[in-house]
């Protein structure tokens, strides 16, 4: 990883000069005409970020080598440390089914899925959009809906053959083979949700068989597993599986082969402003703030899709506000509770453009920022 580094520094001085600024497109550009990986290093640490979507190159890569040799040798002491794992299993006795919201609002896709669900054919779909816009909820309230049982296993670059097929297990102090969540899905005829499905590694191929919806021989015990009737197997993800090209998510890039299991890929988006109103009106009883949110929500989406700004405001975080604001009672606390994640400049960009789509509340005393968010309406009102 540090050559990788080293190499797109030396490609963007040959094109733009040492200590180069840089926008996304640059970036794009320079890996475009070298060899050079995306620098994801450059555009997720704070310390190379000159600005709004600009980006710093360092002179030199001494540093970033010795950062990123150290970070080698702890993933190589990390591998070479044997040690007894404990798969994640799904206990037998624990009920599957989601809990139905009685609050909740379907949109999107929400209809296909559960038409593709209460079919009971083994029908596997790619559900992918940005974070917080419901994709994981939709694919449970579906289950609950239909009185199916869901079992959802959470992947991360760490996610092995045993975590998801099982293995030998302690159970009082005997060692037992335990079928993990796949199996457990395959045996009972259950949806299985992956969730967060491009953060997984090159392991999750043991699944192939699977996704064709074959029987899997478990050579561990011995024992041919057959999908029961109604097994179906629902992914989801914040890209199609091709990696974050902004650097905004640390995903990586899933074989050809894995993704073309999924007969079908769904592309969620947030809900529009109409619906997400009902979604909020349950949590808090101030049609007028739900009314704000939702246009001050609709500005940012606007201005991010335009490349504006980095940060996005979603669903999940207009939910996060409403539920402070049922807490707190003050509009703005509530916001800026919420927005506090993102770094200074944006924080107070949002919180400046609240201000101007509310006049009951003031804005925070910032010159620059107010500049932005006039800017971020601007554009949104031509």
């Amino acid at each position: 990883m540090n050559r990788n580094a080293l190499s797109f520094i030396e490609a963007s001085e040959k094109i733009y000069g040492v200590e180069a600024i840089l926008t996304r497109d640059n970036i794009n550009e320079v890996v475009k005409q070298s060899s050079a990986p995306y620098p994801y290093w450059l555009v997720t640490k704070s310390e190379y970020r000159f600005g709004r979507g600009q980006y710093k190159v360092p002179a030199s890569g001494n540093n970033i080598i010795q950062t990123e040799q150290k970070e080698e040798e702890m993933e190589v002491a990390y591998h070479n440390v044997v040690a007894l794992r404990q798969p994640k299993l799904v206990d037998e006795n624990e009920p599957s089914v989601p809990a139905k919201y009685p609050n909740y609002v379907p949109f999107g896709f929400f209809k296909d899925m559960r038409s593709i669900i209460n079919s009971q054919d083994f029908y596997p779909v790619f559900v992918t959009g940005l974070s917080g816009n419901g994709k994981t909820l939709m694919i449970e309230q579906v289950c609950a809906e239909l009185n199916r049982e869901c079992i959802r296993v959470n992947i991360s670059i760490e996610t092995d053959e045993s975590d998801l097929l099982g293995g030998p297990t302690l159970v009082n102090g005997n060692v037992v083979n335990r079928d993990g969540p796949v199996i457990t899905a395959m045996k009972r005829g259950a949806v299985l949700l992956i969730d967060e499905v491009d953060r997984g590694s090159n392991k999750l191929m043991c699944l192939q068989g699977i996704l064709e919806g074959k029987p899997y021989y478990n050579k561990k015990s011995g024992e041919m597993v057959y999908p029961a009737k109604g097994f179906n197997v629902v992914a989801t993800a914040n890209t199609k599986g091709r990696g974050s090209d902004e650097g905004k998510y640390l995903s990586q890039i899933l074989d050809d082969a894995f993704l073309e299991r999924f007969p079908i890929t769904v592309e969620q988006e947030y809900p529009d402003a109409k619906t997400e109103k009902k979604i909020l009106t349950p949590l808090i009883n101030d049609k007028e703030f739900v009314d704000k949110l939702c246009q001050w929500a609709d500005v940012v989406r606007q201005t991010y899709d335009q490349g504006g700004t980095d940060e996005i405001v979603s669903t999940r975080r207009l939910v996060h506000i409403a539920k402070a604001f049922k807490i707190f009672g003050d509009r703005m606390k509530a916001i800026e509770l919420c927005v506090n994640r993102f770094d200074t400049e944006t924080k107070l960009a949002f919180l400046d453009l609240y201000s101007k789509v509310d006049a009951s509340v003031e804005s925070p005393a910032n010159t620059s920022n107010l500049a932005v968010a006039t800017e971020m309406l601007g554009q949104n009102n031509d």
